[in-house]
């Protein structure tokens, strides 16, 4: 089922393409593997353009990896491209397939990868990966699924990160406390952690972004819910368990148990607040842990997010993929830099110099993988988890139908609004999104 408003963008481009009969949302049509070249070296120069979006704190490494890829294959020459954050990147790959001049290699952020694949714009990479055996079994399973769609693997993870409860270890350890790791120890934890000074909270027991649908998409299928029907052309966030997450954190809201920050500024003052221990416990992408280590005048711990029908968190940051469009030539040298960029050889390098966290089991144990440890040993909260890390609800319509229930939360929060009654407004809202995908 391709999104009516995707295509429509695209319908110019003509890209829909004959080699591949795309699946549906619903996943219900079949698909025949793409047939690539056999593995012949052709050493003929080419040039390929990797559209990215690092920042400039991590060009360094992404510098020393285009290098080495070069000297390994001199005759591969690779323009690394800086086309902005995810979204301008978004708005000029779609420029680039309308104009049939796209690069061969580009990032792609989690939750857009759907649109595009549905659409036909990426290379289904199944076949390079049977003809060349790479070893899918060695990479965190969630992370790498987030990058299939409808049974066919279109990219690899690359700059990973996922929301950890980050929390102030020098605090709970005086008092006795542990991270809680269930929903069934959250009112224990909260009521041993949160001070109050005149009814007024001075001390919140942890906070949670509500900014940004990625940190709060884990506590819907933590709790037993779901975002969307197996079919994916409904909503269930009006159903019981699908609202277990928005009327707890709207009852320790009102109990001022807890904190929660949306609009411009949210990230910073969450961040702030923690380290001036006006929270004990903060759930927030692991990209900035170091930012915390760096800063905290306290010791400083890392829990997974606390489950209790399972214990899951999303994947965050963007994967590698290829280009359907590229030439053939191209293709191949892709091909060459995205398995290169992603393979366990290069893993803790590539984590150590962007921030981003390792994507293959075989370095934990590496020596590299324990140098890494000994420096970062909050890490291991993810990597005793590693497999739970997976993608986020994958339908073309996402980013937009997410909205609506992010307004949810912010109408929670800044107007103290009843979440229930104005979820199911919204659930009307994304169930015609749905429809028309």
């Amino acid at each position: 089922m391709k999104s009516k408003k995707w295509l429509a963008t695209l319908a110019t481009s003509s890209l829909l393409l004959t080699t591949l009969t795309a699946c549906g949302s619903s996943g219900t049509e079949t698909t025949k593997e793409v047939e690539v070249p056999p593995a012949v070296e052709d050493t003929t120069p080419v040039t390929i353009q990797y559209w990215h979006s690092h920042a400039e704190v991590q060009m360094g490494a992404v510098n020393d990896m285009i290098a080495a890829f070069q000297k390994k294959y001199p005759y591969i020459t690779v323009e690394a491209v800086f086309q902005g954050g995810y979204a301008d990147l978004q708005k000029k790959l779609q420029a680039a397939i309308a104009a049939k001049d796209v690069p061969a290699v580009t990032n792609v952020e989690v939750s857009a990868l759907p649109s595009f694949a549905d659409s036909g714009a990426f290379a289904d990479l199944s076949g390079y990966i049977k003809r060349d055996k790479v070893d899918m079994n060695d990479f965190s399973q969630g992370m790498l699924q987030a990058y299939s769609y409808d049974k066919k693997q279109f990219g690899f993870p690359l700059i990973v990160s996922t929301s950890v409860m980050i929390y102030n270890k020098t605090m709970l350890d005086k008092l006795g406390v542990q991270p809680p790791q269930k929903w069934t120890e959250i009112e224990e934890f909260n009521k041993k952690v949160v001070v109050k000074e005149n009814g007024k909270t001075s001390r919140f027991a942890f906070s949670v972004p509500g900014w940004d649908t990625w940190y709060m998409d884990p506590w819907i299928s933590n709790g037993g819910g779901s975002i969307l029907n197996p079919e994916r052309t409904k909503t269930l966030l009006d159903q019981p368990d699908s609202m277990r997450w928005i009327q707890n954190f709207n009852k320790w809201l009102k109990e001022g148990s807890i904190h929660m920050g949306y609009g411009k500024g949210a990230s910073d003052t969450m961040r702030q607040m923690f380290l001036d221990e006006k929270v004990a416990m903060v759930q927030h992408t692991s990209a900035v842990l170091k930012t915390y280590l760096q800063n905290a005048k306290f010791e400083v711990g890392v829990s997974f997010i606390p489950g209790d029908k399972e214990r899951k968190s999303h994947i965050g940051g963007a994967g590698i993929v290829m280009m359907e469009g590229a030439q053939a030539k191209q293709k191949e040298a892709g091909w060459k830099f995205i398995k290169f960029m992603t393979d366990a050889e290069h893993n803790i390098k590539w984590a150590e110099g962007t921030g981003y966290l390792p994507t293959h089991k075989s370095v934990l144990n590496t020596d590299e993988g324990k140098q890494y440890f000994a420096k970062l040993p909050q890490y291991k909260a993810v990597f005793d988890n590693f497999d739970n890390v997976v993608g986020r609800p994958q339908h073309p319509a996402y980013p937009e139908f997410s909205k609506k229930y992010m307004e949810v939360v912010g109408k929670m929060i800044l107007e103290n609004a009843d979440p229930e009654p104005t979820m199911k407004e919204a659930v009307k809202e994304i169930n015609a999104i749905l429809s028309e995908s």
